[in-house]
């Protein structure tokens, strides 16, 4: 297990954090290294959440105001369901997103009532826990790692007006590995943790970007795209070095790969 501290800096970093379920606000370990991660970050003026939760054609802006949070999960114990997140809305970031984003052929929708979804609120409670930070929350109109490259790009001189860019997913995300309680990771979830890492660490974007043909058992460590895609929204909106990242968080929860990254 790692956690790294964060030095404070004038432009904002962008991140990649594996969000947990639920229940990560039970776990021994996790709330406390996201409130660590948080705690060495500048302070924001307001956060874009990019989260594996909201897959929306074309991209979608969320409430601009506070609105109830969207409880997208089933089955689970009822104090999940009475968490609350009461954030500031954001409208002003949502003008500058419309702006950045909006071009001929690719529309801007606003869907005034969509509150955070888990994939945003649930490590937001426990990295600022007054909720205090202005929030807005877009969706993801596709899965294609270079579209969503570019969207991240479009977005990255908001980092210059201290805006926190997070896209918000899980570096493994294999729901059957839920039920794996042995006392190490299954292998291809390590296999793809590894190369992810390396991948990062040795900048290289491309294999990346082409991850379900060049990385390790890549279907079964995502049977669907979306708890990855969000990397590439922060990659882009890294700027020139966007597979400079590095981790912040590691290891592993119920077997999957809970790596979370900084970039700038």
């Amino acid at each position: 297990m790692q956690v790294t501290a964060t030095p404070a800096g004038g432009r904002m970093p962008t991140l990649y954090l594996s969000h947990g379920a639920p229940p990560l606000a039970d776990d021994a370990l996790w709330p406390g290294q996201l409130a660590a991660w948080a705690a060495g970050l500048p302070r924001p003026k307001a956060i874009l959440m990019v989260s594996a939760h909201w897959e929306e054609a074309p991209l979608a802006l969320g409430a601009t105001e506070t609105v109830p949070l969207v409880y997208d999960f089933w089955g689970f114990p009822e104090h999940y369901y009475k968490v609350r997140y009461e954030a500031p809305g954001a409208p002003e970031l949502a003008e500058k997103v419309r702006k950045a984003l909006r071009a001929p052929g690719t529309p801007v929708q606003d869907i005034p009532d969509r509150g955070l979804d888990h994939g945003a609120y649930v490590p937001l409670v426990e990295m600022f826990p007054e909720a205090d930070v202005p929030v807005l929350q877009v969706s993801m109109p596709t899965l294609d790692p270079r579209r969503l490259m570019e969207i991240g790009r479009r977005l990255a001189p908001l980092r210059d007006e201290g805006v926190l860019i997070v896209g918000s997913g899980f570096f493994t995300h294999n729901l059957a590995a839920l039920r794996h309680t042995g006392p190490t990771p299954p292998s291809w979830s390590a296999e793809f943790d590894a190369w992810g890492r390396e991948a990062l660490e040795g900048g290289d974007v491309d294999a990346l970007l082409d991850f379900e043909r060049k990385s390790p058992a890549a279907r079964l460590a995502h049977p669907r795209t979306e708890h990855f895609a969000p990397l590439f929204v922060a990659m882009g909106a890294a700027g020139d070095e966007p597979a400079g990242g590095r981790s912040v968080i590691d290891g592993f929860w119920a077997g999957l790969a809970k790596r979370s990254l900084q970039f700038g």
